[in-house]
């Protein structure tokens, strides 16, 4: 059981190191590789990702990274792969700003900050599961139906324990979502500033 555990965690943290890989070559190149190449290179990277590739290197190179970060909550993990992988509908701000808002009220009374402990509710709470329906609902009537699919999953793979944790804020919540949630929105607020100051000098009078 552990075996599988430690080769499903491998793996998905080969293909999301092959897909951050993925998405710096884009950017570095400035423009967005076709879907076959795309494939073809997270494959490629993936393999190298996961495999041991010696050079007094006991471990393959995605074991030292899940060393370092930890297993990436499912929704982290499926967000990261479609932003590459596919070409759905961009995350929306108010999901970003959902997410900040939570974890500067999640994050607090997680680490001591009163007598309230929210990370103990994911060790089976109907109403935290319940909430977390809710919000997928929220967002399908919104039009966002990825982040339905999305949280479908990782209660389906909370549900089977396919991490090692029996958390549910485990496989819905980390770290590393809410950076991107938050670096995301710093970056639209850069960009929209920009364009309102490049806007203003384009029709300033004379």
């Amino acid at each position: 059981m552990m075996s599988y555990l430690q080769n499903s965690a491998l793996i998905e943290m080969s293909i999301s190191c092959s897909v951050v890989l993925m998405y710096c070559l884009q950017q570095l190149f400035r423009s967005t590789f076709p879907m076959i190449l795309r494939i073809a290179l997270i494959v490629i990277l993936g393999n190298a990702f996961f495999w041991p590739l010696g050079f007094a290197m006991a471990l393959p190179l995605a074991a030292y990274v899940r060393g370092v970060t930890g297993d990436l909550s499912i929704v982290t993990t499926l967000l990261l792969w479609s932003s590459v992988i596919g070409s759905a509908k961009p995350c929306p701000n108010g999901f970003k700003v959902f997410i900040v808002a939570l974890a500067l009220l999640f994050y607090p009374f997680a680490l001591g900050l009163g007598m309230i402990d929210p990370y103990a509710w994911g060790y089976h709470s109907f109403i935290l599961l319940l909430g977390v329906v809710c919000v997928a609902i929220v967002w399908g009537v919104a039009g966002w139906v990825r982040i339905v699919w999305i949280i479908a999953l990782a209660l389906m793979a909370w549900s089977v324990q396919w991490h090692e944790s029996r958390n549910l804020w485990d496989y819905l919540f980390d770290p590393f979502l809410v950076f991107w949630a938050l670096g995301s929105l710093i970056q639209a607020w850069r960009y929209k500033r920009r364009e309102k100051a490049q806007s203003g000098y384009l029709f300033r009078a004379g």
